[in-house]
């Protein structure tokens, strides 16, 4: 009697039964959610840091390009809509008002001196960099040549919108080629890596400042231009976990 009560028990501790219920006390619908909340919290920003030129450049070349191309493209139609230049256009403006330096050379300086603040934050300049200097520039000028100016206000607010979402969407897309960013975009990926915020926040965080400083020099502010210092961060903040490049693993 007592070795089938022994057997009893020991049915009742390993029994089929038993090991479900075990099994899905550790695995059932609640445990589910438990570790989704764990292994899905708030986005966050991808590695963007620089990879060798030997990664995979056929694959990373073309996006690097592509997303260059569409940087330069969207400066035209911000310009065409003629709603208000970016922060950064604006500082150069409220500078030459007080120096007897162009436009032009402004921008040259305020590059290098962005740059400059790169070092602290461990930033370098790369191939995307100087690609960037190339080839932005130029696109800007075709873009300028093929939009025409648009005729009523519906028009340039949809130039506005449209160059504005393309502004931040090509920032990701470039970037994420991680060759490199240029200047102004080196100094919101360091400054993102350095604190720990978000690449949105640090992007915007950055627009306002230096929107800020333009405006106390003198620089013209448009509806345009704070519409881009509020919106190009979330923008680029959506697209990066999109089109950041992560590198092929390699078999142990």
């Amino acid at each position: 009697m007592g070795l089938k009560a022994g057997h009893q028990r020991k049915g009742r501790g390993a029994g089929p039964g038993a090991g479900q219920q075990r099994k899905g006390r550790g695995a059932g619908p609640g445990a589910a959610r438990e570790d989704g909340r764990q292994r899905s919290p708030a986005r966050r920003t991808p590695p963007l840091t620089y990879l060798p030129f030997a990664e995979r450049p056929l694959r990373r070349i073309p996006q690097l390009l592509t997303g260059l191309a569409l940087y330069g493209f969207s400066i035209a139609l911000t310009v065409r809509a003629a709603l208000g230049v970016n922060p950064w256009a604006v500082l150069n403006q409220g500078l030459e008002r007080h120096t007897p330096l162009s436009f032009g050379a402004l921008t040259t300086l305020v590059g290098a001196a962005v740059l400059a603040l790169w070092i602290p934050l461990r930033q370098r300049p790369a191939f995307g960099t100087f690609a960037n200097i190339a080839l932005v520039g130029a696109v800007a000028d075709a873009g300028l040549w093929l939009v025409p100016e648009p005729a009523g206000l519906p028009a340039r607010i949809a130039l506005l919108t449209a160059g504005i979402l393309l502004n931040g969407f090509s920032i990701a897309v470039y970037v994420g080629a991680r060759f490199g960013p240029g200047p102004r975009d080196g100094l919101m990926t360091g400054l993102t890596a350095a604190t720990g915020r978000s690449l949105r926040t640090v992007r915007t965080g950055i627009e306002l400042a230096v929107l800020a400083a333009g405006w106390l020099l003198g620089g013209t502010v448009g509806v345009g231009t704070v519409l881009y210092a509020v919106a190009v961060g979330p923008v680029a903040q959506f697209s990066v976990p999109r089109w950041a490049y992560a590198p092929r693993r390699t078999a142990a």
